[in-house]
């Protein structure tokens, strides 16, 4: 059975039919194309999969693509504006934020959530925003330096 669905995407309307059962990961990368939304557990207990959904860091593993009908959802795809990275992407590059860089989409994600409602996050912040959020390779310390460093762009002063 498909049911038909409206979501605006990085500011792009699709209308789609989709399968009751897909998943909003699934159809982000399969429907959409927009592979930047990672797969890493199926269970929701990575983050390599988050997005926003209305604003909101969503693991979209645990979404069905149905639940976002009529919502704005917004990937790591939508952040950089024409040649100009966002400043959390900017972050990641110059303080080594990544390494292999699949978690690095929902890192980000899950960041610009927490520094849209704390433009001034402390250490501890961060990392309880990012708990949820799992990388194997950086140790997180260059992670809460990049969030830092794209709060202070944020803000309009330097780091």
């Amino acid at each position: 059975m498909t049911i038909p669905i409206k979501v605006r995407i990085n500011g792009k309307g699709h209308e789609d039919q989709v399968e009751a059962r897909t998943l909003l990961v699934q159809y982000l990368r399969e429907g959409v194309g927009l592979t930047g939304t990672h797969v890493g557990c199926d269970t929701s207990g990575c983050g390599a999969c988050t997005v926003l959904v209305n604003g909101r860091a969503v693991k979209s593993c645990t979404m069905l693509a149905v639940q976002a009908d009529g919502m704005e959802v917004t990937t790591i795809e939508g952040l950089a504006q024409k040649d100009k990275l966002h400043p959390l992407q900017e972050g990641f590059r110059q303080c080594h934020g990544l390494q292999c860089g699949f978690c690095t989409p929902g890192m980000i994600l899950t960041s610009l959530d927490l520094l849209n409602h704390n433009s001034d996050p402390s250490e501890k912040e961060i990392r309880h925003a990012l708990e949820g959020n799992f990388c194997r390779c950086t140790g997180y310390e260059n992670i809460v330096k990049s969030v830092q460093h794209a709060a202070a762009r944020m803000k309009g002063g330097a780091s």
